[in-house]
């Protein structure tokens, strides 16, 4: 994802102790991220930033929807997203960390945008099906996909495993 200038901190000016940055995310945002399940959104970001001498530790807060399809019926929804997520710079131009939450910056960096880091926080907290709640789907794909459903009773082999496993215990 390309860094968006609105989610840029200046940390060369930027005094020791917290600090607090707002960000409205909406449309252009989720079209920017280049994701195809992304129809777009809104959201509110919070980040609470830490700074030291030598470590800046971001801490990202989330809430809003993405708008994406259905899994079940295909048709647009509000998924709704909330979460927060760590991220650490390290301002001393170490060789890279394996820890994920570890970022080394070299000491005279000037700047850093966090929209990647927004961006993974959102797909991070976002659930793996994306369906309506109970009710909301297309009626009439939910009425094909119940014809389609196949019942299948179980298998008798199982019911007398069962039993010799309820003798033997």
């Amino acid at each position: 994802m390309e860094a968006l200038p609105e989610h840029t901190i200046a940390i060369s000016g930027l005094k020791d102790g917290s600090h607090r940055f707002s960000y409205g995310l909406g449309p252009d945002f989720f079209q920017a991220c280049g994701r195809e399940d992304f129809l777009g959104g809104r959201a509110q970001v919070e980040v609470d930033l830490e700074k030291t001498n030598h470590l800046l530790v971001a801490r990202i807060h989330v809430d809003g929807h993405v708008d994406m399809l259905c899994d079940r019926c295909n048709t647009p929804m509000e998924q709704a997203v909330t979460g927060d997520q760590r991220q650490i710079f390290k301002l001393t131009g170490e060789e890279e960390s394996d820890d994920v939450e570890l970022v080394n910056l070299d000491p005279d960096t000037a700047e850093i945008n966090l929209t990647h880091y927004i961006y993974e926080c959102i797909s991070l907290h976002l659930p793996i099906r994306h369906v309506h709640a109970e009710g909301g789907c297309d009626p009439a794909v939910v009425a094909v996909l119940e014809k389609m459903q196949v019942n299948h009773e179980p298998d008798p082999r199982w019911a007398a495993l069962k039993d010799l496993k309820q003798r033997s215990a």
